[in-house]
């Protein structure tokens, strides 16, 4: 008996305190294309390609960040009515801190040439709108390959450099 109690309070030792994960709003990466003429649509395969890199961010920074992800499409029509998100002077924080997340995290793809593009994402505190990580790459051919590698490349090197802070 005294060893099955010896036991239990080791396996609590060293199990520690809960603690639950952070919660991140991860909206989805946005195209900024400074040579398009007012109206014009996102054609479909950068669409393909966004949507690729905002798996790619939600993935990594679930899997090697611990981080739950905030389903954000409940708030699609705010985003759309205040986005795009990387100019819309801190609204993406008023909004993940109303989805119930503790970090906020945006990205954006700038369209230089039809082969160069910058990659640049951001993460921030939900409560305060203030970045504690960013990172930017540029990309330097179109296929879905490349912007993939981008953004893995901007998590590994620039994101998760370091623990988030909170994280040990």
């Amino acid at each position: 008996m005294r060893h099955l109690f010896a036991c239990a309070v080791t396996v609590c030792l060293l199990a520690g305190p809960a603690v639950a994960a952070e919660k991140a709003a991860i909206f989805p990466v946005e195209l900024f294309d400074p040579g398009a003429s007012y109206g014009t649509r996102v054609r479909p395969v950068d669409t393909k390609k966004l949507a690729l890199v905002t798996d790619e961010l939600r993935n990594a920074l679930h899997n090697q960040a611990g981080l739950e992800i905030v389903d954000t499409a409940p708030k699609a029509d705010v985003v759309a009515k205040e986005g795009p998100l990387y100019k819309c002077n801190g609204c993406a924080a008023d909004i993940a801190k109303s989805l119930g997340a503790d970090l906020v995290v945006t990205g954006y793809v700038e369209k230089g040439s039809g082969q160069i593009f910058n990659l640049n994402v951001t993460i921030a505190e939900a409560e305060t709108g203030k970045m504690v990580r960013g990172g930017q790459v540029t990309i330097r051919a179109d296929t879905d390959d490349t912007w993939a590698h981008a953004m893995r490349w901007v998590v590994k090197n620039r994101l998760l450099a370091e623990p988030l802070p909170g994280k040990s």
